[in-house]
C-alpha cells in the first residue's frame, strides 16, 4: 500500500496511550484506597478535588493521560488523511515518528519528574512537528 508509513507511529502512540492508562490506574487506585471517602463524597469527586487529595506524582500520570487525548487527536486525523491521500510515506512518516517519540518523552517527563519548562520545550517541539504534518496534509489534498 502506498502512503501508509505514517500509520506505524500512529499505532505506537495509540499503544503508548494505553500504557499510560495502565500506569495511571496502577498508581491511582492504590492511592485512592488510602483516602477515606463516603459513597456520597466519591460521587462528587472532580479532577480538582482529586488534585487536592492525591499526591502530585500520582496525578501527573492522570494529567498526562488526558494530554494524550488533546493534541494527538489532531495527529491521528492528519496521519489518516495523509495515508488515505497517499502522502504518508517518506518525510511524513519520519515526522510521524518524531511526533510519537516526542510525545512519549513528554509523557515520561510529566509522569516522573514533571519539570514544567522541560516538558513545555518537548511539547512545543512536538507541536512544531505536528504543524509540519498539517502543512504536508494541506499539500496532499490541495
Amino acid at each position: 500500500m502506498i502512503g501508509v508509513g505514517i500509520l506505524q507511529p500512529v499505532a505506537v502512540l495509540a499503544a503508548w496511550t494505553m500504557v499510560m492508562w495502565w500506569w495511571m490506574y496502577g498508581v491511582r487506585v492504590p492511592a485512592m484506597g488510602k483516602v477515606s471517602l463516603s459513597p456520597e463524597e466519591q460521587s462528587r469527586l472532580t479532577g480538582a478535588k482529586l488534585d487536592e487529595m492525591l499526591p502530585p506524582n500520582v496525578q501527573w500520570k492522570a494529567h498526562n493521560y488526558n494530554h494524550l487525548h488533546e493534541a494527538p487527536t489532531v495527529f491521528y486525523a492528519v496521519a489518516l488523511l495523509l495515508a488515505v491521500a497517499g502522502g504518508g510515506d517518506g518525510l511524513a512518516a519520519q515526522l510521524g515518528w518524531a511526533y510519537t517519540v516526542l510525545r512519549i518523552v513528554h509523557s515520561l517527563i510529566q509522569a516522573t519528574v514533571n519539570k514544567v519548562m522541560l516538558r513545555f520545550a518537548v511539547f512545543a517541539l512536538s507541536s512544531f512537528v505536528l504543524m509540519a504534518l498539517v502543512v504536508l496534509a494541506l499539500i496532499a489534498v490541495f
